[in-house]
């Protein structure tokens, strides 16, 4: 299975959080599934970082390649086909970042680990 990680779903991870459910954990260690992370998710996280809204023990250029590699997890570009979808998506979530990420899924038939339900009422699969 290939995986989309919710930005907060790869900050806990990253910090060892108990906010992950098992289901979420056995599907993120699993050997058979491919774990992504989303430019636009790190785009966030920086936006957070600068506005002092997220605490990191290092800049996101440190921390975020340094915890894709700890963890294995690939990372996944923007394309021009992935925003394609955002023109047909309901108006569920106002979430820029969620959005994009949601079209990413659609795009390349991707499950979000995500907690947000806003997220879960869209047409994608998730996990939590």
């Amino acid at each position: 299975m290939k995986l989309l990680l919710d930005t907060c779903t790869f900050i806990w991870i990253t910090h060892g959080s108990d906010r992950l459910t098992p289901v979420v954990c056995e599907a993120f260690s699993s050997p058979d599934n491919t774990v992504f992370l989303s430019v636009i998710s790190t785009w966030e996280i920086s936006i957070k970082f600068i506005l002092g809204k997220l605490t990191l023990p290092l800049p996101p250029k440190v921390f975020i390649p340094k915890e894709r590699r700890r963890h294995l997890i690939t990372k996944l570009p923007l394309l021009e086909d992935d925003i394609f979808p955002l023109t047909n998506l309901p108006k569920i979530h106002n979430d820029p970042f969620d959005r994009m990420l949601i079209c990413q899924a659609i795009e390349h038939g991707l499950t979000i680990l995500t907690p947000d339900e806003a997220i879960q009422s869209y047409p994608v699969k998730t996990i939590w």
